[in-house]
């Protein structure tokens, strides 16, 4: 299995990353995306906003895309992002950290994982 691609997760023919192709991938709802990326739910669904959730999307497809390298495939980073607790962050997920507006917490703890400095 691949690694996530952000060319998998836009919309035929629109620049901008899909909204619903990442909650699909992750196996959320429009509405729970909204919350993790802290943008309201009706900018994820149009057009006009396309800029602003490409900001608010990157870090979590950048998440998942080094996860995925790491893992060993899109399912096993969807899962690790969604559930495996990060150490010293008293049991919580990638996905709760991304939720509270710290993904590049996430995106330099896989960056020192990857570079061999474990937690």
């Amino acid at each position: 299995m691949m690694a996530v691609s952000a060319a998998n997760l836009h919309e035929e023919g629109v620049p901008h990353l899909s909204a619903r192709r990442v909650a699909d991938h992750l196996g959320i709802t429009m509405s729970e995306l909204a919350t993790l990326v802290g943008v309201a739910r009706n900018t994820l669904s149009t057009a006009v906003g396309g800029r602003k959730v490409d900001t608010a999307l990157s870090p979590v497809v950048r998440i998942l895309a080094m996860a995925g390298e790491m893992a060993g495939g899109e399912d096993r980073a969807v899962i690790w992002f969604k559930h495996q607790p990060i150490p010293g962050w008293a049991g919580k997920s990638a996905y709760d950290l991304v939720r509270e507006g710290k993904s590049e917490k996430v995106l330099t703890y896989l960056e020192a994982v990857r570079s061999g400095v474990y937690a």
